[in-house]
């Protein structure tokens, strides 16, 4: 009876950290991954033209926004005054 006992403990235990390495073995590779990604996007921002291009994309991004932020006031505006007027 005990020695069944502890069988199954051995066994679980042994399970447990086989389950515990797979877990492991996969969050490294992944932090290798994220560490040759973070290299490569900082050796592309060292070419001018790729951080140039990269730049210009966020600037006309934030543009993009703000139009949409003008457009949206401009329509609250309208409908505020439209209100006033009837």
């Amino acid at each position: 009876m005990m020695a069944n006992f502890l069988k199954n403990a051995f066994e679980d235990m042994k399970e447990s950290a086989k389950a515990q390495h797979e877990v492991d073995k996969a969050n490294l590779e992944a932090v290798k991954a994220e560490a040759k990604a973070r290299w490569e996007e900082a050796k592309a921002q060292s070419n001018p033209k790729i951080r140039k291009a990269a730049d210009q994309a966020k600037w006309d991004e934030a543009i993009a926004q703000a139009k949409e932020r003008i457009a949206q006031a401009q329509e609250r505006i309208d409908a505020a005054k439209k209100g006033k007027e009837d």
